[in-house]
């Protein structure tokens, strides 16, 4: 597997933009899965909540600062590589938000498949939400609940098969 498309959790689970499993439970919260260096930071300039840091190199890896992070979504929308997503694991079903760039959108009720990312069927997904604001520049925030077993896989949302 390539280093730049790692499938694994337990690699993205070593980055500073992964929070701790003890924040996950506590509430929603931004999960960074950005490995590459590259000039980049929208994810630092859109956060309202100074949780995320890049810094002046801006090829540095953005840090979250989990204690600050209130799991908003505005990150994940600003992301252009949709490395950030947004995780709750403080309810019966873990709650999982992703940025969706497709038409149609989901319909908030709707149920189908979580996809993992390489877009594979992990389980099943139901839509809770929906966010378009046009500050997003369209794109989505699409929130589905899932199994608390798959949350930290999920990373998009398909129709039934």
């Amino acid at each position: 597997m390539s280093r730049y498309f790692p499938q694994d959790t337990e690699y993205f689970s070593k980055l500073p933009g992964y929070p701790s499993q003890e924040r996950m439970k506590k509430g929603p919260v931004a999960l960074i899965e950005c490995n590459q260096c590259i000039p980049c930071n929208p994810c630092e300039s859109s956060c309202r909540q100074g949780a995320i840091t890049v810094g002046s190199q801006i090829t540095n890896l953005p840090v979250l600062d989990e204690e600050k992070c209130i799991g908003c979504g505005i990150c994940a929308a600003a992301c252009p590589g949709q490395a950030v997503r947004i995780i709750d694991l403080s309810k019966e079903e873990g709650i999982v938000a992703f940025p969706y760039e497709y038409l149609p959108a989901p319909q908030k009720g709707q149920i189908g498949n979580a996809l993992g990312r390489d877009g594979s069927v992990l389980g099943q997904a139901r839509v809770v939400r929906v966010d378009a604001p046009k500050a997003y520049d369209h794109t989505m925030v699409v929130w589905v609940a899932v199994d608390k077993e798959i949350a930290k896989e999920v990373c998009s949302f398909g129709g039934k098969d």
